[in-house]
């Protein structure tokens, strides 16, 4: 064997990506030492793959799936800008990038911040979104020359967090000119995706990256929103707005007594044992009908008809104690005065919404801490001697 045979032997191999060094590789460099191909060589581009031949940062030829013999009159671009003559058999510097074509799934997209809309039927309101998307690489020429350049090993990773911003900067201009209340977003997701898919495509294939599909998961409001819906479906689920207050006034109660060290701990106990189940067990009749009978079979005395409608869970109440008037005071305060029997059924009570002045057992929020009369208070401590 001559010595230009052992060299042109060396340079003589097969150039083939035949495996991913990582589940979401994009981009992957064949290693050559001192990028030097051989004329004659063997490619080999499997389905799913894509190979670009770069020759001093300039993109060269490309091939699609196949087995290709390396030589001058399929590297017609190449030959051009190393003016091979033909036939020409000794090595050349290359760089072979493969750029994975296959569909990449289940990316994810999400709001990092919450997005201030304008509802028609809420007023302004935020909104948080997520979801998901699946791309494929459609240019892979565009791909290296645009976004991942010489890298030897590119991921998904390294251009994800900018495809996100554009999903979720696109969303929040979309869904600002949709003007669709946001209790009806829920049904109208396909549009809104199919939509802002159309947007994004241009800028995706800016990128040599082809959007394949794209799904909005989930919109969804604060949770503090959710809860004041909450009670407003409670509400048009009763259709009685005497049996939702009840209803509020025994979950807070309920509340209280989980903490039974508060103040409004034995009071909340006190009134859902005795006074609310029996409330709520006694069927029909007019408003505060039923918690006056439940009061009168438990030997209590009647509770009167409630006037007020139920206050927003949160309510600052001000009522008037041996005639100075003190507050704010929450529901759990109240109970607990009424446990040490400061407060008392004709006590005068007010808070934001009330014409004036109102007797505590005509509100029907409080009218539950009147079903049995308190306990006497505790004896006073000795002095200390």
């Amino acid at each position: 064997m001559t010595l230009w045979e052992a060299v042109r032997g060396e340079f003589l191999d097969v150039i083939e990506w035949a495996g991913e060094p990582a589940p979401e590789t994009l981009v992957w460099r064949f290693p050559r030492r001192d990028d030097a191909i051989k004329l004659g060589s063997q490619l080999t581009v499997r389905e799913g793959q894509w190979a670009v031949f770069v020759n001093e940062g300039r993109i060269a030829d490309s091939f699609g799936p196949g087995r290709y013999t390396l030589e001058t009159r399929n590297l017609p671009l190449l030959t051009t800008l190393l003016s091979l003559p033909t036939a020409f058999e000794t090595p050349f510097k290359a760089e072979v990038y493969f750029v994975a074509t296959r569909q990449f799934t289940d990316l994810k997209w999400g709001t990092r911040h919450p997005v201030i809309l304008r509802d028609p039927e809420l007023g302004p309101v935020r909104l948080r979104g997520y979801g998901s998307y699946a791309l494929r690489i459609g240019d892979p020429p565009r791909l290296i020359r645009e976004v991942s350049g010489s890298s030897g090993h590119f991921t998904v990773d390294g251009i994800s967090e900018q495809l996100r911003n554009l999903v979720v900067t696109r969303l929040a201009d979309l869904l600002g000119e949709s003007h669709h209340p946001v209790l009806d977003l829920a049904g109208r997701y396909d549009e809104l995706a199919a939509e802002l898919r159309r947007r994004l495509e241009p800028e995706f294939e800016g990128y040599g990256i082809s959007l394949t599909t794209l799904l909005i998961e989930n919109l969804t409001l604060p949770p503090e929103v959710e809860a004041a819906l909450d009670r407003r479906s409670g509400i048009a689920l009763t259709g009685d707005l005497q049996a939702f207050t009840t209803y509020q006034a025994g979950i807070a109660l309920e509340k209280a007594a989980a903490n039974p060290g508060g103040p409004a701990g034995a009071a909340s106990g006190l009134a859902v044992g005795l006074g609310l189940g029996q409330q709520l067990a006694v069927p029909g009749g007019a408003p505060g009908g039923a918690a006056a009978a439940a009061a009168a079979g438990s030997g209590g005395p009647p509770v009167p008809a409630p006037t007020e409608t139920a206050s927003p869970a949160g309510t600052a109440y001000h009522v008037l104690l041996e005639g100075e008037a003190h507050g704010p005071l929450s529901l759990a305060e109240l109970a607990g005065l009424r446990q040490q029997g400061r407060l008392r059924a004709d006590g005068l009570v007010w808070h934001a919404g009330l014409a004036g002045w109102t007797p505590a057992s005509q509100l029907g929020e409080l009218a539950v801490l009147f079903l049995t009369p308190p306990p006497p208070p505790p004896p006073a401590a000795p002095p200390a001697p």
